[in-house]
């Protein structure tokens, strides 16, 4: 089923305003971007628009009353700056299973001033592995480093108890 279609039936003849949830998981999203959602959804709180092939959120609607944002298992792989300005209270995002590969792509969400939880699960984010690879690296160095140390300390002890004892 289409987007539109989807929201026409979501509505449940209501008007676009009376709206606070609307679940669109699974419907069809034939350009990649956002269809038949409108700025005339203003008291929508909670947005879900998981695994309906969205790569673009171009086509967001200003939606200021906006807290929970659904866009898991998407093909989003950029353009996260538009979400702090459409939807500036968001307290939780869910962008798990998106194509987002650069933690720089990601970094666009601090504007976000209200945002308390971030699910990014299943991405494959190759600069969070090389990050993490090396700061494993760094502490095993520094523990190494340590250990040396203490066995200098150590043997300069020694030394100094032999060299008094002489």
């Amino acid at each position: 089923m289409e987007m539109k279609k989807r929201i026409s039936l979501e509505l449940r003849n209501r008007a676009p305003e009376e709206v606070t949830e609307l679940v669109l998981d699974n419907c069809l999203c034939v350009t990649g971007e956002i269809e038949g959602l409108n700025d005339t959804f203003k008291e929508l709180e909670f947005l879900s628009m998981a695994n309906v092939k969205l790569s673009s959120l171009a086509r967001l609607p200003s939606l200021n009353k906006l807290r929970k944002l659904e866009l898991g298992d998407n093909i989003i792989s950029g353009g996260l700056e538009v979400l702090a300005e459409k939807c500036p209270n968001l307290t939780y995002l869910n962008l798990s299973g998106n194509k987002i590969k650069d933690l720089s792509t990601v970094e666009a969400l601090q504007n976000l001033k209200n945002l308390k939880s971030l699910d990014l699960m299943k991405m494959k984010m190759k600069m969070k592995l090389v990050y993490l690879k090396d700061m494993r690296r760094r502490r095993r160095r520094k523990k190494k480093r340590k250990m040396k140390m203490k066995q200098i300390q150590n043997w300069e002890k020694e030394k100094r108890k032999w060299a008094f004892h002489t």
